[in-house]
């Protein structure tokens, strides 16, 4: 068996990391980081969970491998031992490769969603942002700041509307070019996050969210828009 490794301390290339990076606007690393503080909404921690399992078994299978090579390398003597020793490494190969697709595949069904709700960009240039980032933009237009919890370090965006936007939200807003943080002021007392050119044109633009939103959603974002546009 592979050696134990705590399961954040390393991460493999799934061939799904690029993938996951594009369609969030945050680096795999940070994702990790921000699943273990607690940061994540579903269905990105239901992702990142799914993308930490298959790097798992990737590393799990660059254990073997490497082991079989190290067998086939000439270092030990030829005998039935060893090629005993080689068959169990091979059926663990195998076993491993079979989970591995399993795991693929099973990060890729909680992929694609996240990938048709990413901000894209239009022919006019600007982001084409989901319903849920629509409605958020909408709440930061009425006014909003961002606070530190003194006890877990954690960072959320408080609204005049009342809604209250996670930090993995804002900062991929910010990756879109969609908000900005005011940074002269400090977390104690709150640094204003304000729609940039971007966000704003975004928000005059007439074709508004990309998907329409259903049930208490449609709620939300027509009652946030209707606020906004009574400012």
């Amino acid at each position: 068996m592979p050696p134990s490794t705590p399961l954040g301390a390393r991460k493999a290339l799934t061939g799904l990391d690029d993938r996951i990076e594009a369609a969030t606007g945050t680096t795999v690393d940070a994702l990790w980081e921000h699943l273990d503080r607690g940061l994540l909404d579903e269905p990105i921690a239901h992702l990142v969970r799914a993308h930490r399992v298959l790097a798992k078994a990737h590393t799990d299978l660059t254990f073997h491998r490497t082991l079989l090579q190290r067998l086939a390398s000439g270092e030990f003597e030829l005998d039935p031992a060893l090629l005993a020793r080689v068959d169990r490494v091979v059926g663990q190969i195998k076993e491993t490769v079979a989970v591995r697709d399993t795991l693929h595949a099973e990060a890729v069904a909680v992929l694609e969603p996240v990938e048709r709700n990413a901000p894209r960009t239009t022919p006019d240039g600007l982001p084409d942002v989901a319903a849920p980032d629509y409605a958020a933009l909408l709440a930061i237009a009425r006014g909003a700041k961002l606070h530190q919890h003194l006890l877990t370090g954690r960072l959320s965006v408080a609204t005049e509307s009342g809604t209250r936007i996670t930090q993995y939200v804002l900062e991929r807003l910010e990756h879109a070019d969609l908000v900005v943080r005011d940074t002269s002021h400090p977390f104690y007392a709150g640094q204003p996050v304000l729609l940039t050119e971007v966000g704003r044109a975004v928000l005059a633009g007439a074709r508004g969210p990309r998907s329409a939103p259903t049930g208490s959603s449609h709620v939300a974002v027509a009652e946030v828009r209707r606020n906004h546009q009574l400012r």
